[in-house]
């Protein structure tokens, strides 16, 4: 288990924030990133991971805090804690602008619009999601980033119904994995047969899921409630398979695209 996640790693600045932090420190002071308002709208329209984006479309909270993400400035995230929970929050209500605006990853179609051709200002600078994933976030060296990014489909992890924050972050982490790992809907251990039907989220970054805990198998094992499985997921003896990536919404919205 891990005791915290800066004791683990260290301070890394995204491409994004470089050069709005050498801008912040010829200036005064800044303020910290608010999550309250984000938060409480995930505490009223988030539940067990189910996502009420109807009741989530005239809440201004969402739009102030997607402001907010374009305009932080950099020098207020001053460890990789902060860094973290800033681009995670980040993701995750972006994501669910996304949706809002009509984009749906759903089709193919849809995911390259979702995911490529829909772009944001995130401190000052242009991205979109899958670039603020694998360009800002993995480079961060946290696989455990995978149960808390959300691109509000079905087969991903539950989107959290509270923000992230710095202070409670490596408790959330932690209990994030918990939660998708001993998932039965996306997760399945057949420990007579020795085989494992996981998630895509695996088979996608397993190569970060290795690099932390040796192969894919042990990571697993390290989470898993069930004592045998665990024990035999330690041992890399289960015959490991992906399942089918469900790219339906995760919620309810009755304006969502066909």
């Amino acid at each position: 288990m891990k005791q915290s996640v800066t004791a683990h790693r260290s301070v890394i600045l995204s491409p994004l924030a470089a050069p709005i932090l050498l801008l912040a420190m010829m200036t005064g002071n800044a303020a910290s990133p608010d999550y309250s308002g984000f938060d409480e709208l995930l505490m009223q329209n988030v539940h067990n991971g189910f996502v009420d984006y109807d009741g989530i479309t005239d809440n201004p909270a969402l739009g102030k805090f997607v402001r907010q993400v374009g305009e932080i400035d950099a020098r207020t995230l001053s460890n990789h804690d902060d860094q973290l929970t800033f681009y995670i929050n980040a993701y995750n209500a972006l994501a669910i602008r996304g949706i809002l605006d009509g984009y749906s990853p759903v089709t193919l179609f849809g995911r390259y619009t979702f995911f490529k051709s829909r772009k944001y200002i995130v401190m000052g600078e242009e991205i979109n999601l899958l670039d603020l994933e694998r360009k800002v976030l993995i480079p961060m060296g946290e696989p455990r980033i995978h149960f808390a990014i959300v691109c509000a489909s079905t087969s991903c992890p539950h989107l959290s119904s509270r923000a992230y924050l710095p202070e409670t972050l490596e408790q959330q982490l932690e209990q994030g994995a918990q939660q998708f790992i001993n998932d039965i809907s996306q997760n399945r251990f057949d420990l007579h047969e020795r085989k494992a039907y996981v998630s895509k989220i695996f088979d996608w970054y397993e190569e970060e899921f290795e690099e932390e805990a040796g192969s894919l198998q042990r990571y697993l094992a390290r989470y898993v409630e069930d004592t045998e499985v665990a024990k035999a997921l330690g041992n890399d003896e289960f015959d490991v398979r992906f399942l089918k990536y469900d790219w339906n919404l995760n919620g309810r919205y009755s304006s969502k695209p066909d």
